[in-house]
């Protein structure tokens, strides 16, 4: 075989894998250091299954590159063995996606899942279906895959991620018969029911618009053009100040502020006065928890 035939070959076959690439590039920690437990092996075991959860398996039909896949994080620190399989833990997510022209990463997602319990064996294989629950873990991260890539669609097309938001509130729909916290709409306005239930609800359409004018529009064309880019995301923050009108700090807006507060004061403080004297008044309304903070953009101290 000679050369060129082999580097055909080569070619092929890093297309075909690159078309089956998975959608997830997550990694995974898991903390058990608030459990007394001499044997650490099912935890280093739960790390292992959750990575290979997360990133073996296919949650959609499109196809992805290696290069485009999403860059999150799951972080489980145990808080509690309640018997021999069970546990308590607090689960953090995270995830990001690259601005056009640059080497930065803009975080999308950041939420801290509190007291979730779930069932877990050393030698368990984690199994998932859209269409049942099979266990409380599963479900939980399952859910969460969804919602990663349902924001993340939403950053590169308006209300792209419809499909993945529906999925969402699918697995849901399947879990609220468990009795488990977290599935419900009347144990608290900030789970994992809300979320799903406010994204998919009209009067946040505005928001869910917001992120795409706020990442496509905005953020990836700094590069090109600062001005232009910071005027778009601007008008993301007036977007939410809609939503807002129609329920005032909502689950769904207060996430999209803690994952972005950081980043909209860096954008803002060298932006022209006028431009801060627009933007201050619907930070303020929007996102009171974070006010103090704000007060930076008009100092242009970052």
């Amino acid at each position: 075989m000679n050369w060129k035939n082999c580097f055909s070959l080569s070619l092929v076959f890093f297309l075909v894998l690159s078309s089956l690439a998975q959608e997830l590039n997550c990694s995974v920690q898991v903390n058990s250091e608030r459990v007394a437990i001499n044997d650490r092996a099912v935890f280093e075991a739960m790390q292992r299954s959750v990575f290979e959860f997360m990133n073996n398996r296919r949650w959609t039909s499109d196809k992805f590159s290696p290069a485009e896949r999403i860059d999150c994080t799951i972080l489980i620190n145990i808080s509690k063995q309640i018997s021999t399989d069970e546990y308590e833990a607090d689960i953090q997510v995270s995830a990001s996606r690259p601005i056009f022209g640059t080497t930065y990463t803009s975080t999308t997602l950041r939420y801290q899942d509190e007291a979730v319990r779930f069932r877990f064996l050393q030698f368990d294989v984690l199994d998932f279906s859209e269409n049942a629950y099979l266990s409380e873990f599963t479900s939980v991260l399952g859910y969460y895959a969804y919602v990663i890539l349902a924001t993340d669609y939403d950053t590169y097309s308006s209300m792209g991620g419809q499909k993945y938001w529906q999925l969402a509130q699918r697995v849901v729909q399947n879990a609220q018969t468990s009795g488990q916290s977290g599935w419900q709409s009347f144990k608290s306005r900030n789970n994992r029911y809300w979320l799903v239930e406010n994204a998919l609800n009209d009067r946040f359409r505005p928001l869910r618009e917001a992120y795409y004018v706020y990442h496509r529009l905005g953020f990836d064309q700094l590069s090109e053009n600062v001005a232009e880019g910071r005027a778009k995301v601007l008008e993301s923050i007036k977007l939410i100040e809609k939503s807002h009108r129609a329920e005032p700090n909502s689950f769904n807006q207060r996430l999209f502020f803690t994952a972005k507060n950081d980043e909209i004061i860096k954008l803002f403080s060298q932006a022209e006065p006028a431009e801060k004297n627009q933007l201050l008044p619907l930070l303020d309304s929007v996102d009171p928890a974070n006010s103090t903070k704000y007060t930076a953009i008009k100092e242009g101290s970052r």
